[in-house]
């Protein structure tokens, strides 16, 4: 299947809603966000999100939103040099496929002379993403041991890194 990706625009709002609560309600201990409290937000911020945060998504053949992943810049004066990889998706029928290898690319394409490094938070349960981060330059930096609580049970995350003025793979302290 081939797919194409471009960012989302307040046009999205729908499709973006929809794959949203998707990830969230089919992989509930890969993200911060619940599925119980987005479902009943208003279009308004649904609408707002995508204003303020740099969203993409990968689209197939027929226009169907099928992968998404979006960049936060942080804003202080002393951390506006990192930005961060976030709701990171793809629908299982494009899980293979290259989707999210462009999505990711994609998002360190966009960084490029916004930031230096982008970051992402991985649960540390999780080796298949683990491994794909591995690939696509990242490297585990840190690991936050309970950083969720959620369905009676505690959910660790590995923070990785990804530095854009490096060669993936390098890390500073190399």
């Amino acid at each position: 299947m081939t797919f194409s990706i471009r960012r989302l625009t307040k046009d999205d709002m729908a499709a973006y809603r929809a794959v949203r609560l998707d990830s969230l309600r089919d992989h509930p201990e890969a993200y911060a966000s619940t599925y119980d409290s987005a479902v009943g937000k208003p279009d308004a911020f649904w609408r707002e999100t995508l204003e303020k945060l740099s969203l993409f998504g990968a689209f197939a053949e027929d226009g169907q939103l099928v992968g998404l992943a979006g960049f936060f810049q942080e804003a202080g004066d002393k951390d506006k040099h990192r930005g961060w990889l976030i709701q990171m998706y793809v629908r299982p029928a494009l899980r293979g496929s290259g989707c999210a290898v462009s999505l990711v690319e994609t998002i360190l394409t966009y960084a490029k002379g916004r930031v230096m490094q982008v970051h992402l938070g991985v649960w540390d349960e999780n080796p298949a993403a683990i491994r794909f981060y591995e690939k696509t330059g990242f490297h585990i930096y840190a690991s936050d041991p309970r950083a969720y609580f959620w369905g009676g049970r505690f959910y660790g995350d590995h923070l990785m890194v990804r530095y854009l003025d490096e060669a993936p793979g390098k890390t500073s302290n190399e």
